[in-house]
């Protein structure tokens, strides 16, 4: 079963901004990074801490919690096991679709 999360364009995060989902008991964030947006687990796979407040690297966010750096695209790439999930982001007219059904990690 297909679980999406449907963002109209004024909804969307500004470039270098994000903005906080959820979908039942997920929660999601969607980065914008040079007009292209990422979608990725909103809590750290180490403590669980909120990614939301983290540094923003380029592609890379930085846990305020314990410093872990996630690659928005790949999950991450540190320690096995210490990934964060990642999500297709697709288009349907002005409407962007995060697909929760199928999480990426690398």
């Amino acid at each position: 079963m297909k679980r999406l999360i449907e963002i109209p364009a004024s909804r969307l995060p500004a470039e270098g901004q994000r903005i906080l989902l959820r979908h039942e008991e997920t929660s999601v964030l969607l980065f914008n990074v040079a007009g292209t947006l990422h979608a990725i687990d909103e809590s750290c796979p180490h403590s669980g801490a909120s990614l939301y407040a983290g540094k923003l690297h380029g592609n890379m966010l930085q846990c305020p919690a314990h410093g872990l750096r996630f690659n928005l695209e790949k999950g991450c790439r540190g320690a096995k096991g210490m990934e964060v999930s990642t999500y297709a982001v697709s288009s349907r007219g002005e409407i962007r679709i995060v697909d929760l059904s199928e999480a990426t990690t690398s």
